[in-house]
């Protein structure tokens, strides 16, 4: 097994793969040299004396600047590096050369059991989405759900309750004394459902604090997003419920669905709170018309489609220094595969992708969509610097503290995920895709900002990579949890779907790992199983308010 490893030609910091001692012996480009320090696994170390002003080189671009001077064998860290990266622009395009295609002649017939929409598009799940305009109905929203799951059968059994019961019952038989010695049971099996209507993977309820009492752009915003979500491939239909006096109204929701697709025919189903008076009897007619769209949901069936009808997000969250060199360059293959085939696959977090704006210029299909990337990050960048909150605050602590100590670091990791196609498109938040291929999101780094703006523009599956762990999920696309080691995939198997630590041991390629993982998207898009965040029911959903979010 390697225990450091060169992630790119021209980088002059080494990766450690597991925790290297103060002077090993490291062998890079004919010379030898000895750590003068211990390095942390995940941690990286320079390879030839840096001064003050030194340029710290990693995935082939810069990434930081030396605060100090650095010795060959030494850990850089944030009191001797800050982030620093190259200037980008669309004058320095040079249009990428002809792009290897990476063989897909075993995927070629390859299929998926699908939802097939009218429109064309085709879902891998078959969800109803009950949703309101404004905040003022978040509590209608929560008592249709807890309605809705526990008598379609939806609802999981509540462990968590079940153990409040026991406490409970302890407290009352013994008083306090009894609590300590209390140990909650723990069941190991996957809970299991029997819903009513088999067709129907489950009806999602969305709430949100937006749609008054804010800017128009913000509540406009929310109508967008909203017409996204109704035009996704994994929603059936949908039951709006309004108060009537929001500035976010059912007519904006119906143009914003309209201008994305002209051929929109899910059904609508529309409650206004302050037409009908009580709460009772909007909610009354809200369950019965929204019963009855279940059973025409329940109609449509799987059938066979091919694998150019998916569509599939990239996400990193809880990144480790693992996170570039395992898990994100697996979906960056992936990617590849899906979009040789005629799929399409969506790559955000624009504050993530600071450092490496001249690659992604250059993948551009052509100069429109590279000036269209460009004024999006340029415009981004200027609106946290306005704040105070330029992209270089972007690593969490959790982020430094396993390696990623810049964020063009962890940017120029995170890109791998878009692997190396060409970018068909460049998406502003809210914007759906019109064309096959990779494409850029405008979305925050924020986890959940992301993949909801990911499920926004078409994803109906989303790989999500985590070195550190995170139960984050969407109410509509399914999200696979894919760990950068296998360490993790132990200590948090309850939420971790996929393992790529093989290949930090060198015990698979990233190439095999990637095809492992496309097999099983195959399988989760033809409703074999269900992803962990969905066992967890986490349906994480929340708009992005223009104001900065990072």
């Amino acid at each position: 097994m390697h225990t450091y490893l060169s992630v790119h030609p021209k980088d002059n910091v080494l990766v450690a793969l597991q925790n290297l001692p103060k002077g090993t012996k490291i062998d890079f480009n004919g010379r030898s040299f000895e750590l003068v320090m211990d390095i942390p696994a995940k941690h990286k170390f320079v390879t030839e004396d840096l001064p003050t002003g030194g340029h710290v080189t990693m995935y082939g671009v810069l990434v930081g600047k030396a605060t100090q001077p650095i010795q060959t064998g030494e850990q850089v860290t944030t009191f001797n590096l800050k982030h620093d990266s190259d200037e980008y622009s669309v004058k320095k395009r040079k249009p990428q050369l002809e792009w290897h295609i990476p063989d897909v002649s075993k995927w070629e017939n390859r299929t998926f059991m699908g939802y097939h929409r009218s429109d064309g598009q085709v879902g891998t799940a078959n969800y109803w989405l009950v949703l309101p305009l404004v905040f003022c109905e978040n509590r209608n929203i929560l008592k249709l759900k807890d309605a809705f799951d526990k008598a379609l059968g939806y609802a999981f059994p509540d462990i968590y309750l079940q153990q409040t019961q026991e406490l409970v019952q302890l407290f009352k038989a013994q008083g306090s004394e009894g609590l300590s010695e209390y140990t909650p049971g723990y069941n190991s099996e996957k809970p299991t459902i029997q819903p009513l209507f088999p067709n129907l993977d489950g009806i999602k309820f969305l709430t949100h604090e937006s749609g008054c009492g804010e800017n128009n752009q913000d509540s406009a915003l929310l109508a967008a997003l909203f017409g996204a979500y109704a035009n996704n491939a994994n929603v059936a239909g949908i039951t709006v419920l309004s108060l009537g006096c929001q500035k976010t109204q059912f007519e904006d929701l119906t143009q914003e669905i309209k201008s994305r697709n002209p051929q929109f025919d899910k059904p609508i189903l529309f409650y206004e709170q302050q037409s009908y008076g009580t709460e009772f009897e909007m909610l009354s007619a809200a369950i019965k018309g929204t019963f009855q769209g279940l059973i025409e949901a329940n109609k449509s069936e799987r059938r066979p489609a091919p694998l150019s009808k998916l569509n599939i997000g990239l996400k990193c969250g809880g990144s480790d220094g693992f996170s570039g060199i395992s898990a994100n360059p697996v979906l960056g293959h992936l990617s590849d595969i899906v979009v040789a085939l005629g799929g399409r696959t969506y790559l955000a977090e624009f504050p993530e992708l600071c450092g490496v704006e001249q690659e992604l210029i250059d993948r551009c299909v052509d100069e429109e969509k590279a000036q269209k990337f460009e004024t999006l990050m340029r415009d981004y960048a200027a609106k946290a610097e306005a704040v105070g909150a330029g992209f270089d605050m972007n690593p969490s602590a959790g982020n430094i503290k396993d390696g990623l100590i810049t964020d063009a670091i962890k940017s120029a990791g995170a890109a791998k995920k878009g692997g190396t196609a060409p970018i068909a498109d460049v998406l502003n938040y809210t914007e759906v895709s019109k064309v096959p291929g990779l494409h850029l999101v405008c979305t925050p780094g924020n986890d959940v900002l992301a993949t909801t703006g990911q499920a926004a523009s078409g994803a109906t599956i989303t790989l999500f990579t985590t070195g550190l762990g995170t139960p984050t999920g969407n109410p509509i696309c399914p999200m696979v949890k894919v760990a950068t080691n296998t360490k993790l995939a132990q200590k948090m198997s309850d939420i971790i779907d996929f393992d790529c630590g093989p290949i930090i041991i060198g015990e698979k390629t990233i190439e095999q790992t990637a095809e492992d993982l496309l097999d099983y998207c195959i399988d989760l898009a033809s409703g074999k199983f269900k992803t962990k965040a969905q066992l967890l029911g986490q349906d994480d959903f929340m708009p992005w308010k223009r104001g900065v979010s990072l």
